[in-house]
C-alpha cells in the first residue's frame, strides 16, 4: 500500500512534471523524499517562494506541461503568491502546492494560520485542497484546468501530516490531457461567414495578433493570411516573433517603444480584426482607432461598451478560424506599401545607436549581436523592456520570455533559470535593470549551485527609469523615491560566487559578452549607463 507522499509523486511523474521548485517545510519532507526516491523528480531550492513559482511557470510556458511548486504555510504562501498571479495573468501553466493546517485546526488560531483558498481563489483558475481519498483524481483534475485553452493557475492546498498515511492502490479515471481541452471549432465556420461582409467591405484592415495565437501556433497561416489580402499586422508584446520582423508587412509591437511610430499605420485602419488578441496585455479601446472590430479568440471580446461601432466575436479555435479565413475571397486591400516599409525604417534607424554611444540602445543591440538566434532572451519589467518589444529581433516566440499579463519586476532571473534547466544546451540571457536585480540578487546562488552558464546583464543607470520617466512626462521631480544609489563604492567583483564583470563602453561590453557566452557558469555583466535614451523612445502616445 503506496502513502499519500508517494501517490502523490507518481501523479505528478505522470503528468510529465520534471522539477519542484520551491523553499521546503518540514511538512514537505515526506513528499521531497517520495520525489526523490520513488520518481526521480528533482526538488529545487530557491531563496524565496515568489522564485519558485515564476520559475514553476516559466517552464509550464516551454514545455507545455504544468510547472510545478510548493510554499509553506501563511508567509511562504504570500510570497508564493505573487508568481501564482504571474502564471494567471501571463498565462503559464503552474500547479502550486502550499501546506494547510490539518481539518481540526483550520478554523482555530494558530501561528501562520490564515485562508489559502480564500487567498489563492482570486489569482487561480482553480483551488481545492488534498484528502488521502483523492489525491491523484484531484492533482489530474488540476492537471487539466491548467493546461486547458486559456492557460493559468491552480492551487492545491495539502493538509499537514497526511504524507505517511496509507492510501488504496486506486487508479483514477481522470485524463489530463482531455480534462477541459475544448475544441470550439463546430461554429467557426458559420461565425465567419458572418464577419466575411465586413471584411469585404474594408479598404484598410489591420491584423491585431495577441498571446492566444501563440499557443495556437498559427505562424504559417497568419502570414499566408496577411500576404493574401496585403494586411499589416501588429503584435502585442508577448506575441512577438509570431510574425516575422523581416516581413514587409510587419507593422510593429504595440504600446512598447516608439509606439506613436506604430500608430501611424494602425490609426488609418478602418477594420481592426484581432488574431488570437488577449486584452491581459492592453485593452483594445486603449488603442484602436473607432473602428469595427472584429474578435477571433476562445472567448469573446472584453471591450468598454459603445465604444466601437460594432463588435463581432468568432469564438473558437484560433487555428480553424484562420483556415476558414483563407478560403474567402478577398481582393488585395488598399494599404500603401511603401509608406509601411518607409515607417518601419524610421523606427528601425531611431532605435539604432549612434556610433561609440554606450546607452540603453547599444546594450540591447550589441547583446543581440553577441547572441545567436536560438538562445533565450528573459527580460525584466521596466523602461529596458519597451526598447526590447520593438528593438529586439525575435526568431520565436519562445525565444523572449516576459510578463505582460502580471508585469512583475523581478522576473528576469527566475524566468532564466527556469529557461535553462528546460534547455540546457542553448544560450540563455537574463536582461534586467538595476531595479529589478536588486529584487532577485539572492537567486544567482541557485545559477552557482547548478553551475547554470547563464549571462546576467543588469543595466545599470542608477534610478527606477520608467517611473522616473512619468515623473517627468507630468512635470514633477523625477528623481523623487526612485534613485537607487547603487553605484556609489567600488564594484563587487562577484554576488554568491557568481563573478561580476563591470562595463562602461561598448569595447568593454563586447569583450565582457564574448567571455561570458564561452564560460562554464553563469556570469553577471553590469553596463553602467546614463538613461536619457529612454526619453525620446518610451512612453510616447500611441494615438
Amino acid at each position: 500500500m503506496s502513502t499519500v507522499a508517494e501517490v502523490f509523486a507518481h501523479t505528478l511523474k505522470e503528468i510529465g512534471i520534471r522539477y519542484v521548485f520551491g523553499v521546503p517545510s518540514g511538512n514537505m519532507i515526506d513528499y521531497m523524499e517520495a520525489l526523490r526516491k520513488e520518481v526521480g523528480i528533482d526538488f529545487i531550492l530557491v531563496g524565496h517562494e515568489t522564485t519558485a513559482a515564476f520559475m514553476a511557470g516559466v517552464c509550464g510556458r516551454l514545455t507545455g506541461v504544468p510547472g510545478a511548486c510548493f510554499a509553506t504555510f501563511g508567509p511562504g504562501a504570500t510570497n508564493l503568491s505573487t508568481g501564482v498571479g504571474g502564471a494567471q495573468l501571463d498565462r503559464f501553466p503552474l500547479l502550486a502546492f502550499t501546506d494547510e493546517m490539518p481539518d481540526d485546526l483550520l478554523k482555530r488560531t494558530v501561528q501562520m494560520n490564515i485562508n489559502h483558498q480564500q487567498l489563492f481563489f482570486p489569482i487561480t483558475k482553480w483551488t481545492t485542497r488534498l484528502n488521502p481519498n483523492n489525491i491523484e483524481e484531484i492533482i489530474l483534475k488540476g492537471a487539466g484546468i491548467t493546461t486547458d485553452d486559456t492557460p493559468g493557475a491552480v492551487h492545491i492546498g495539502i493538509p499537514a501530516g497526511i504524507g505517511r498515511n496509507p492510501v488504496k492502490e486506486a487508479k483514477s479515471d481522470v485524463d489530463y490531457l482531455r480534462l477541459e481541452k475544448k475544441r470550439w471549432s463546430p461554429l467557426v465556420e458559420d461565425q465567419v461567414a458572418k464577419v466575411e461582409k465586413l471584411i469585404h467591405k474594408s479598404k484598410k484592415p489591420v491584423f491585431a495578433v495577441g498571446l492566444s495565437a501563440v499557443r495556437a501556433q498559427v505562424s504559417e497561416q497568419l502570414i499566408a493570411l496577411a500576404e493574401k489580402c496585403q494586411v499589416p499586422v501588429v503584435l502585442t508584446p508577448m506575441a512577438k516573433g509570431l510574425f516575422p520582423e523581416a516581413h514587409p508587412l510587419y507593422a510593429g509591437v504595440l504600446f512598447h517603444a516608439l509606439s506613436n511610430e506604430v500608430a501611424k499605420v494602425y490609426s488609418q485602419a478602418d477594420l481592426v480584426i484581432g488574431i488570437g488578441y488577449d486584452p491581459v496585455e492592453f485593452n483594445y479601446e486603449d488603442w484602436m482607432p473607432e473602428v469595427p472590430l472584429i474578435h477571433i479568440n476562445n472567448s469573446e471580446a472584453d471591450v468598454a461598451p459603445g465604444k466601437f461601432p460594432e463588435v463581432s466575436n468568432v469564438v473558437g479555435a484560433v487555428d480553424v478560424a484562420l483556415n476558414e479565413l483563407l478560403k474567402l475571397n478577398v481582393e488585395p486591400k488598399e494599404w500603401d506599401l511603401q509608406f509601411l516599409k518607409a515607417n518601419k525604417k524610421q523606427i528601425v534607424k531611431k532605435l539604432t545607436p549612434e556610433t561609440d554611444s554606450f546607452g540603453p540602445l547599444a546594450v540591447v543591440a550589441e547583446l543581440r549581436n553577441a547572441m545567436s538566434d536560438d538562445g533565450i532572451l528573459t527580460v525584466d519589467v521596466g523602461a529596458h523592456l519597451h526598447l526590447i518589444g520593438q528593438q529586439w529581433h525575435t526568431p520565436s516566440p519562445e525565444k523572449l520570455l516576459i510578463s505582460n499579463g502580471w508585469s512583475s519586476m523581478g522576473f528576469a532571473i527566475p524566468a532564466a533559470l527556469a529557461a535553462k534547466l528546460c534547455n540546457p544546451g542553448l544560450p540563455v540571457v537574463a536582461l534586467m535593470g538595476d531595479g529589478g536585480f536588486l529584487m532577485t540578487v539572492g537567486e544567482l546562488a541557485i545559477a552557482k549551485r547548478l553551475n547554470l552558464n547563464i549571462v546576467f546583464v543588469v543595466i545599470y543607470d542608477d534610478s527606477l527609469s520608467l517611473i522616473s520617466i512619468k515623473q517627468n512626462k507630468k512635470h514633477f521631480d523625477r528623481s523623487y523615491g526612485t534613485d537607487l544609489n547603487v553605484l556609489e563604492g567600488e564594484p563587487t567583483n562577484h554576488y554568491f560566487g557568481v563573478p561580476v564583470v563591470r562595463v562602461t563602453n561598448s569595447n568593454e561590453y563586447r569583450s565582457a559578452l564574448k567571455k561570458a557566452f564561452s564560460a562554464a557558469g553563469p556570469i553577471v555583466i553590469e553596463a553602467v549607463v546614463g538613461s536619457k535614451e529612454y526619453d525620446q523612445l518610451v512612453l510616447q502616445p500611441n494615438k
